[in-house]
């Protein structure tokens, strides 16, 4: 059991209308100390660079400690974070900064997430958790469950959600302008798959690299240059979530939260299964979801498509000749269809119908200042783990459909459980290595 879960007392995002600012850090004179968010970063590269340098420019908050498993890039972190303690194993920062420390961002790859994410509020600090929240649906369910039953402030990192643009996707889907929905179809070009099979060699590890401190509370595996560190772990079964899990907690975002989604009934996946390591890529996988008063009916079909796969031509023959882009989805109500490129602003068919038709306006909203506020007491995060989680689930629940492609997988929510497939049973809770367990996970 780690030991510091015993203390419970403590281009893009420009265009989304999202800022991401270089400056460094806000000073702590800037600040009283009793309103100063002393913070600290799972993660000091790639995506934990870009949330701890965006969360450190908010008002008020200190960067105190970043734990980052890379000795190179910790010596970066140190001049752009001096007061900074920096440390190579994140459970070591937890055991000794915990008194030090308010809230976190975990911006791990993602086999890392629930562990650092649950370590950390069973001390009573507030998260920011980069998508998909977690590896695994148990531990989605555990996470959410906690920081719900004490009051962690939350926030995923999905950042689009805050978007104008997502945002007017919902509000156009909520106010019924196309109708009530029949179908969604949303997809991503993305090929975070190998369908190769693991090359049959390991490498001597980097000596800045702390690679048993990377596999953390995974399968240990040995190091394979460039093959899992920095990115393409997310192809790994044991270590990322192949593109759904990467693209999917984005792009299903304002599907989710238009139609007011709760868990699929079934799901069913008709692409390729992935190997002994690897996630597949050219997924095509269909959710019947409980209809709604957004719906047209007594369920909701939203079909997912990677890799190559797009949605059928009689789909997108509905766009009057539009070339779909990279990614997206379409909604296709009772009234018209939407286009939501993503990150785009949605646009509406047939174009006749909707030529005077005006996007609301709505107010910007930054995602990483809404969970700073939220933690000093004000307001609540949008895409907090209430949200988040059964987000993530559903997301996550796709993965698991296929490695049983052709089968309609049913699912039990309240048990977490396939109902008619008991060897689904294996990818909804994973077993950590031995040193590395969580409580509670």
């Amino acid at each position: 059991m780690i030991q510091m879960t015993r203390r419970k007392t403590l281009k893009q995002l420009t265009a989304a209308g999202i800022a991401m600012p270089y400056v460094a850090r806000t000073s702590w004179a800037e600040a009283k100390p009793s309103e100063t968010l002393r913070h600290a970063s799972f993660g000091g590269g790639g995506m934990a660079m870009a949330d701890l340098t965006t969360i450190s420019t908010a008002k008020g908050v200190a960067v105190t400690a970043v734990a980052e498993i890379d000795e190179g890039r910790r010596k970066g972190l140190k001049s752009r974070f001096p007061k900074a303690n920096l440390y190579a194993d994140w459970r070591e920062m937890l055991d000794k900064e915990a008194e030090n420390i308010d809230c976190v961002n975990v911006s791990t790859p993602d086999h890392l997430h629930a562990a650092m994410v649950m370590s950390s509020m069973q001390l009573g600090k507030h998260v920011y958790g980069q998508k998909p929240l977690t590896h695994d649906i148990y531990e989605c369910r555990q996470v959410q469950d906690y920081a719900r039953e004490n009051k962690i402030v939350t926030q995923m990192g999905i950042q689009i959600h805050s978007s104008i643009q997502y945002r007017s996707a919902v509000h156009i889907v909520q106010t019924g302008v196309i109708g009530k929905i029949k179908e969604v179809h949303t997809w991503s070009s993305k090929k975070w798959g190998d369908m190769n099979s693991k090359p049959d060699r390991k490498d001597p590890v980097p000596s800045s690299i702390n690679w048993e401190h990377w596999i953390g509370p995974a399968p240990f595996t040995d190091y394979l240059k460039g093959y899992y560190h920095p990115g393409n772990w997310r192809k790994r079964l044991d270590y990322g979530t192949g593109t759904f899990g990467d693209m999917g907690c984005h792009i299903y975002d304002p599907v989710f939260k238009a139609l007011d989604l709760t868990s699929p009934l079934s799901l069913k996946s008709i692409g390729p299964k992935p190997n002994k390591h690897n996630w597949a890529i050219n997924a095509e996988i269909r959710y019947t979801f409980p209809g709604n008063k957004f719906s047209a009916g007594k369920t909701v079909d939203v079909t997912w498509y990677d890799g190559d796969k797009r949605p059928p031509k009689d789909i997108q023959g509905l766009l009057e000749g539009k070339r779909i882009p990279s990614q997206g989805s379409i909604f296709i109500g009772t009234n018209g269809v939407m286009l939501l490129p993503h990150i785009g602003n949605p646009e509406l068919f047939p174009k006749a119908t909707f030529a005077d038709f005006k996007r609301p306006e709505l107010p910007k909203i930054n995602h990483w200042d809404q969970w700073v506020e939220a933690c000093k007491g004000n307001g609540t995060p949008g895409a907090n783990f209430e949200y988040a989680g059964p987000l993530t689930e559903t997301v996550l629940l796709g993965g698991v459909a296929t490695r049983f492609p052709g089968k309609e997988l049913k699912w039990d929510t309240k048990k977490l459980e396939f109902t008619n497939e008991p060897k689904a049973a294996q990818y909804v809770r994973k077993e950590y290595r031995k040193g590395w367990e969580v409580e509670g996970l």
